[in-house]
């Protein structure tokens, strides 16, 4: 084992943040900028509905950078703020297919080959060295799609996030219970100090 490894693992605060590398919150970004790009479009913006929409995609955001800034001194707070992020996501998907729903459009099914077309691209994207959806300007067309095709696609990748999230969750459950806390470190470590006085 490298001695930076080494380190990481016993340093009494441990590498943390790295948000921007996380496929779930390039994801989120994107979905929250496509948001704005939509609400403008479709929703009125003097509406609460145009407001809570942007919030909750933005709320996506927020939640995993922060997450993963807290994750230095606190994991409870990363998984709680990792846990809202999706909550959040989530609220946004539910607007999403009521704005269909209300406006009499289709709501592509998960296996429909439009809703497979875009979770191919999606898979191509997250492959390519070009996965950071920020750099690519529109990459699925959101500022020129109709409502239906916008709607969906979004949808698409809330659904693709939420994956995303689910997993993450999955992966800071199993660090917590191997590795411990920030406070379990403190304790480790001043006992350690103590010892060796």
């Amino acid at each position: 084992m490298n001695n930076k490894n080494e380190n990481s693992k016993t340093a009494l605060i441990p590498p943390h943040g790295g948000y921007r590398n996380l496929k779930s919150y390039q994801t989120a970004e994107f979905v929250y900028d496509a948001t704005v790009v939509f609400c403008d479009r479709f929703i009125d913006r003097r509406s609460r509905t145009h407001d809570q929409m942007v919030q909750a995609a933005r709320s996506g955001v927020q939640n995993i950078a922060e997450g993963s800034m807290a994750s230095a001194t606190s994991k409870k707070t990363e998984l709680k703020l990792t846990g809202v992020a999706r909550a959040s996501l989530e609220e946004l998907l539910l607007d999403y297919q009521a704005f269909l729903r209300q406006k009499g459009l289709r709501i592509w099914g998960k296996d429909s080959s439009e809703a497979l077309a875009i979770r191919r691209k999606y898979q191509s994207d997250k492959k390519s060295d070009q996965s950071d959806l920020s750099y690519v300007s529109d990459p699925y067309g959101i500022s020129q799609a109709s409502p239906e095709v916008a709607a969906n696609t979004l949808i698409c990748l809330i659904n693709q996030a939420s994956f995303l999230l689910g997993r993450q969750l999955k992966r800071l459950e199993q660090q917590f219970l191997t590795e411990g806390g920030f406070t379990e470190r403190l304790y480790k470590a001043r006992s350690q100090a103590r010892r060796t006085r």
